[in-house]
């Protein structure tokens, strides 16, 4: 059976959250406080906080701050959002995604 691959295929771990890897590599490596990066941001402390506590997600507009303020760009922190919410998502619909029946197409790959 060929089917395409899912961004979660093969992982047991759940995908780091993008607020983790705010919290433990970027400001600790720009020596910035959560008030100033979330100054130079344009957000609130509040919201920086939330996602750096991993109680929000990183929308498009967060990610098009965030890949300015990163300079990577806001595709990699809009990938690392989808994995960690597409992996929970799973996990959380287990057995009824199960019962959902698959139907392909000639055009489907």
């Amino acid at each position: 059976m060929n089917r395409k691959p899912k961004v979660t295929d093969g992982l047991t771990r759940r995908p780091t959250h993008p607020g983790a890897i705010l919290r433990e590599d970027v400001l600790p490596a720009l020596r910035l406080s959560v008030s100033e990066a979330a100054r130079q941001l344009g957000v609130t402390r509040q919201t920086l906080h939330r996602i750096m506590a991993e109680k929000a997600s990183i929308t498009p507009e967060m990610a098009a701050r965030l890949g300015r303020f990163c300079g990577n760009g806001p595709g990699l922190w809009l990938r690392m959002q989808q994995a960690y919410d597409l992996w929970c998502a799973e996990r959380e619909l287990g057995a009824e995604l199960k019962r959902i029946p698959i139907h392909r197409t000639s055009s489907a790959a």
